[in-house]
């Protein structure tokens, strides 16, 4: 069922329901639901949104989905309602749309704008094509803000101009693209703004968030106390950060579609801009006498020179003379301090403004709509709102202009759709006094006798033309006018009024009295650039300040004078209302809550103001005018058809009849009601309230009704389902009962039979087993007996040894079964296999070990036969190794994973040694490197030891050449240490030629290969076992006398090797571990 949610909100979501309807309770509702964040209230379809000043958590993805596709007035107010209702108006009945936010500055317009086209884009259609042109629009925003946005006494993101954009969609309402219009920029903001303001945020963001070698290519500091357009004040902003939304704006550059060269030439006209304001004069003066000025600092010129790609001493002359032309002749004339300084701000001034329009330009040209298909199209206008300053000048004046257009279309098309609904419906229309505004928008724009016009009319008249002049112009012309006053109109009607100075003049606009200034009136409606600077900036090189100045080139110079700014102006806006008046209106009014720009502060005297001036309570007394309240006939009988017998629950015939029956039915005057052809009409929002509190009354009842019907209905299944469930359990416990009753004497039953049986079957048993036993004894007793007869009978007849020779036919018998189960459990083959059935029977054991010995020899015999010869030959090293050392040298087990190579050297490959391999004499046997131990001193010196099969060589490394060689034939013997060490003596026979020289004592790594192969070889070339002698003492004999050496094992590990000590000159220590 629909519900009306602004009746469910704090307060009234509504004004037109608000009773009694005085100021007072429009204050008391706007600031309560303001207090409890509700900052949405409708007149009607128009939305009022107070600024929060605060991030709300209102605008999630979920409240999108929330709002889309919605009624109006099913939901609670929120400003997505009226875009989705401006959407939905569009894309369904084909009517083109525009979105009107006014207000005053700070009042949260352009926040309004962007959640307005943000919605859109969350709504409308997907893909790749409509993705891309949703985020051109939206990217826009970012670019426009940076340059035409600047913080102000009232608001930190103020919009210092006006935006109007039309957004175009096809007929799927998907968009297409859109055009942008801007209208008065506020570029007297460029050169001055008051203390307490900023700039357009694009310089600050620029000084900010670019690079340093940005601004090194743009000739800027990062300091903004350096610049005067700045006013040499710091820059920092609360809750703004401007190098972060540097970086924004240049991604929504690229987003929209600018080139990096484009990018670069607006910043880069961005700087001259700001370089323009540092550009200082000097008062000089000429031969003839006459005052002119000068550049007072030229690195400023020559930087801005340098930027834009001009010549220095042209754009100097442009900016401190001026050229008079005329149709006979040229004249040239200096300038003074003040209007070089005037010159130098109106070029900055006009450069910005340029640069503002070329921008809005070169989005609508990326976002432009190239199809030619029939569109649909909904503007959004962000405009800048009333302002009411201290000091008001021609700024303000335009744009309290504009908000009065605003403000007639505002009041003419909401009683001209309230009108057309009326007429529609077939309702009488109920004629409303109100404030027509047209009388003011006359008095400023009126052709012939405006005030715009007597501006424009004083900017072209020749000679001296001053403020003055236009001010007693307005004084002639408005002297009765009732919305215009000024001193000298007080002063004919005998008024006092201090606060209005000579030089002002007032009008009473519909938001109030404004006091104007017209001091700089002239000069801004003129906007008058020098033809001179002109003329410089189109020679620029700079392609983009080249096109800014079209009017510069001489071909196309022009004595024509440019139409005045308020001229301009006047024309946009009548091109606007234009635009306005042809598409559906939608009205969001925004009103500022306080001037801290703070949460949760109301302050009652602005917002009065606001709403006065806005006219919210006149509007609501047009809305109310005829009837406060209406609904279409199905939606009201839906929710009010419980009110009456005949239409509850089920109305049967249409719903205008059934609408009728059912108020009919109430006590309501019938003056409060009148039926339209779709709609039901109610005159009071009392009435409404009165069928609200008999619906919710009745809601109550029939709530109480259904839940004591379900109540009833609940026991009864209850009941039920507890009946049904006692029945089940009864019966499935009662049968459980009889299973369990019926189980146990089952068992019983065959328990006792089983018992019964295993009697009987015991019983035949024992019988069984005694008639069998009778038959054993019987068979037993007989052949005994007969035994016993036939032993007596033939006993003559048995030999004396049948004894001995059944016992060795037993004997045989278990030896030929021992051998078969031998035979049939033999282990593996494997070699390491120790593996072998046990003996049977004791006399046996002897025989099995033999049997494992044999059969191991046979089984290592066959793994031998099996083996190729170099594995043979390496394993007979391996065993001759184990002979020499098993069990008496500490250093054999860590030889037994290590093969033996032999060739450590690689004599065959190594050139070096050609000279010993030739020595070798291809009988090598083992080649290494060794270290032998000096007798005198105890160190060793590196050696390579060759073993052939005849011959030792002992050679010098660094020279290759043999030193010593010893027959094998001459080595007694070789003695070693019991450790882990290398060391071994080669003991030389005396008589020998070698022994002349006495034993060596050396260090080999592979000391256990080496000796196995020295043993080998000796043995097969002497038929001598090698003598080896492993002892911690041994005598080492030299030429004339010997040397004890005595090997000490200690557990200090002093370097990788052995080390040898001399003790005394007859004994020599080693030291191993």
């Amino acid at each position: 069922m629909e519900s009306i949610a602004f009746l469910d909100t704090v307060g009234v979501g509504d004004l037109v329901l608000l009773d009694p309807l005085t100021e007072d309770t429009v204050m008391w509702n706007l600031e309560e639901r303001f207090r409890h964040k509700e900052i949405y209230t409708y007149i009607g379809n128009v939305v009022i949104s107070v600024n929060p000043y605060e991030p709300l958590p209102i605008y999630s993805e979920e409240k999108v989905e929330e709002y889309k596709d919605c009624n109006f007035f099913a939901v609670k107010p929120h400003i997505y309602a009226i875009a989705d209702d401006a959407y939905r108006s569009l894309k369904d009945q084909d009517k083109d749309q525009c979105v009107l936010i006014t207000g005053e500055s700070g009042a949260g317009k352009t926040e309004a704008s962007k959640l307005v086209m943000s919605y859109v884009a969350a709504v409308c259609g997907k893909g790749e094509q409509v993705n891309r042109v949703k985020e051109q629009l939206l990217q826009s925003n970012p670019v426009l803000e940076a340059f035409g946005n600047a913080k102000t006494i009232r608001n930190d993101n103020s919009s210092r101009f006006g935006k109007y954009m039309d957004i175009e969609f096809d007929f799927k309402g998907d968009p297409l693209g859109g055009v942008i219009s801007n209208y008065l920029l506020e570029k007297s903001r460029v050169v001055h703004h008051v203390k307490g303001e900023r700039n357009f945020h694009i310089f600050y963001q620029l000084l900010s968030g670019a690079s340093d070698q940005l601004l090194k290519q743009l000739r800027l500091e990062r300091n903004c106390n350096l610049y005067d357009y700045l006013n040499r004040e710091a820059s920092n902003l609360q809750g703004m950060d401007d190098a972060a939304n540097f970086k924004v704006v240049q991604d929504a550059m690229r987003d929209i579609g600018f080139s990096p060269s484009e990018m670069t030439a607006v910043l880069e006209v961005t700087a001259v801009v700001l370089k323009l304001g540092n550009v200082q004069l000097r008062e000089q003066y000429q031969v003839s006498g006459a005052e002119s000025c000068g550049i007072q600092d030229d690195k400023v010129l020559r930087e801005i020179c340098q930027l834009i790609q001009v010549d220095e001493s042209a754009l100097e002359q442009a900016l401190c003379s001026r050229t008079m032309e005329t149709n006979q002749e040229k004249v040239v004339t200096t300038l003074s301090v003040p209007q070089g300084y005037y010159v130098r701000d109106a070029l900055a001034k006009n450069m910005y403004n340029r640069l503002f329009n070329w921008l809005i330009n070169r989005i609508n040209e990326s976002i432009k709509v190239t199809t030619t298909e029939r569109k649909k199209v909904m503007g959004v206008l962000d405009i800048y709102g009333f302002e009411i300053f201290q000091d008001n000048s021609f700024e303000q004046f335009i744009i309290n202009y504009c908000n009065e257009k605003l403000q007639q279309i505002f009041i003419l098309l909401t009683l001209k759709e309230e009108q057309e609904e009326y007429i529609r419906e077939g309702i009488t229309w109920t004629s409303v006094d109100y404030f027509d505004n047209s009388i003011i928008c006359n008095l400023i724009e009126d052709n012939t006798g405006g005030i715009l016009a007597m501006l424009d009319e004083e900017c072209l008249r020749p000679g001296k033309v001053t403020e003055a002049t236009f001010l007693n112009k307005l004084n002639v012309t408005f002297k009765d006018h009732q919305r215009y006053e000024s001193r000298v109109t007080q002063n004919a009607k005998h008024i006092m009024d201090s606060s209005l100075s000579a030089n002002c003049f007032r009008i009473h606009h519909y938001a109030g009295k404004v006091t104007y200034n017209v001091a700089g009136f002239i000069e801004k409606n003129n906007d008058l650039l020098f033809r001179d600077l002109s003329q410089v900036m189109w020679k620029a090189k700079h392609a983009l300040l080249h096109s800014l100045f079209p009017e510069g080139d001489p071909q196309k110079t022009s004595l024509k004078r440019p139409p005045t700014a308020g001229s301009q102006f006047k024309a946009s806006v009548m091109t606007l209302m234009k635009n306005l008046y042809s598409k559906n209106p939608n009205y969001i009014r925004c009103i500022r809550p306080n001037d801290i720009q703070k949460p949760a502060v109301f302050t009652y005297a602005l917002v009065q103001a606001q709403i006065r001036y806005l006219g919210l309570l006149e509007n609501v007394r047009v809305r109310r005018a005829g009837y406060a309240y209406r609904q279409a006939y199905e939606p009201c009988l839906e929710r009010y058809r419980m009110l009456c017998k005949e239409t509850w629950p089920q109305w049967k015939g249409g719903a205008r009849d059934g609408v009728h029956t059912l108020l009919s039915s109430l006590a309501i005057n019938p003056k409060e009601l009148a039926y339209g052809h779709k709609k039901i009409f109610i005159r009071t929002p009392s009435t409404l309230f009165e069928l609200e509190s008999k619906r919710r009354q009745r809601v109550q009842e029939l709530a109480a009704l259904i839940q004591a019907t379900f109540r009833a209905w609940k026991c009864r299944r209850h009941y039920q389902q507890m009946r049904k469930s006692q029945i089940v359990i009864s019966a499935w416990f009662r049968g459980h009962t009889q299973k369990k009753k019926y189980g146990k004497m089952k068992t019983s039953a065959l328990l006792i039979q089983a018992y019964v049986r295993g009697w009987k079957s015991r019983r035949l048993l024992r019988e069984l087993k005694r008639q069998k036993l009778q038959i054993q004894s019987a068979t037993i007793i007989s052949a005994y007996w007969k035994g016993y007869q036939t032993r007596k009978e033939y006993k003559k007849y048995f030999r004396s040894g049948a004894s001995q020779c059944i016992t060795s036919f037993i004997y045989r018998s278990l030896v030929q079964k021992f051998f078969l189960d031998l035979k049939n459990n033999l282990p593996s083959m494997k070699v390491t296999d120790q593996a072998w059935p046990s003996a049977p029977y004791k006399f046996l054991t002897d025989t099995n070990q033999e049997l494992k010995k044999i059969f191991h020899h046979w089984r290592c015999k066959k793994y031998r036969d099996q083996l190729p010869p170099q594995k043979k030959e390496a394993l007979q090293g391996k065993l001759c190794a184990s002979e020499l050392f098993r069990g008496k040298k500490s250093l054999y087990p860590k030889s037994l994973s290590q093969p033996f190579q032999g060739e450590y050297l690689s004599l065959k490959e190594n050139p070096k040694y050609r000279k010993l391999q030739t020595t070798a004499d291809g009988k090598l046997v083992m080649a290494d490197n060794v270290r032998k131990v000096n007798r005198g001193d105890g160190k060793a010196s590196p050696r390579i030891f060759i073993l052939t099969k005849s011959h030792i060589i002992l050679a010098d490394p660094k020279a290759a050449q043999p030193k010593t060689v010893i027959t094998l034939s001459d080595i007694d013997s070789v003695s070693v240490s019991r450790y882990s060490d290398g060391f071994f003596v080669l003991h030389i026979r005396e008589s020998s030629t070698a022994g002349t020289k006495g034993d060596f004592l050396l260090i080999s790594d592979h000391l256990i290969e080496l000796i196995t192969r020295l043993h080998q070889t000796m043995l097969e070339a002497t038929n001598q076992k090698l003598k080896l002698e492993v002892a911690d003492e041994f005598e080492l004999k030299c030429k004339q006398d010997s040397i004890a050496v005595k090997v000490v094992e200690t557990a200090k590990k002093e370097g990788t090797v052995p080390v040898c000590r001399k003790k005394g000159s007859r004994k020599l220590e080693l030291l191993v571990y």
